[in-house]
């Protein structure tokens, strides 16, 4: 049986508290935060700075995710702190969009933990963000990663759950199950998330006219075209053209 009385007294004996988290700073493509109750950044691991644009640790503590992303994915930031700090329940895997090597939106799994003070109350959190790792990512169900994959390889057009839940051999009751437990959106959500994100590479990659982008990947018209993907990408389609076309 095991002792958790020697495990307290092993973690209080380190001269860094800190030593845990600074693992992060050596594993590749994963960025490590911490926030206070209020959603203020507490710190933040090497690449993440860099990433952001910062220099030093110091640069980020009491910032607020509205000093680096547009309001929309800011807000989104904010409302799963929120139920972290109300549940004291970790989000595991979220989907979420932030920033790629190129400074550009890109959707990312993310985790956040709560964290305790010596009162037990919930004082602020942890988290780590990754690439969204559709086929990579072990952390993700097998099952999740077949969707994605269907998904990824159909963005022409809109699919049906009942589809999607045919080709990857399940009912739609446990495709939405999966989706949610494993990306923390519904399967609606994640079918326009993917192909906004096809679309938005076609904007930079092609000289395609903006309503032939919004056909090719399944959208009916520019107008609906714009509205779903200001809502995820914070910007409009002409604008995230302008500022991240090479």
């Amino acid at each position: 049986m095991g002792d958790p009385a020697l495990q307290l007294t092993f973690f209080a004996s380190m001269a860094d508290p800190q030593v845990v988290r600074h693992l992060f700073e050596h594993l590749p493509e994963v960025f490590f935060f911490a926030k206070d109750r209020q959603s203020r950044l507490m710190a933040a691991s090497v690449n993440m700075l860099e990433r952001l644009g910062l220099k030093r640790e110091s640069d980020i503590v009491g910032r607020v995710d509205e000093d680096f992303f547009d309001p929309q994915t800011a807000q989104t930031f904010r409302e799963d702190d929120q139920i972290v700090f109300s549940s004291g329940k970790p989000l595991v895997n979220r989907l979420e969009m932030w920033y790629d090597e190129q400074r550009r939106p890109a959707w990312f799994l993310t985790t956040k933990m709560p964290v305790q003070g010596r009162d037990g109350s919930v004082v602020g959190l942890v988290g780590i963000t990754r690439p969204d790792a559709g086929t990579r990512s072990s952390a993700t169900t097998a099952e999740a990663r077949n969707i994605l994959a269907y998904l990824q390889k159909h963005t022409d057009r809109v699919l049906s759950t009942a589809e999607v839940a045919r080709a990857c051999s399940m009912s739609e009751r446990t495709l939405y199950r999966r989706v949610q437990e494993s990306l923390g959106v519904t399967p609606y959500e994640l079918m326009i998330r993917v192909r906004i994100q096809k679309a938005a590479e076609a904007l930079v990659k092609t000289r395609l006219q903006v309503i032939d982008v919004a056909v090719r990947h399944g959208f009916c018209d520019q107008s609906t075209f714009t509205q779903h993907f200001r809502k995820r990408m914070g910007m409009t389609p002409l604008q995230f053209r302008k500022q991240y076309k090479g």
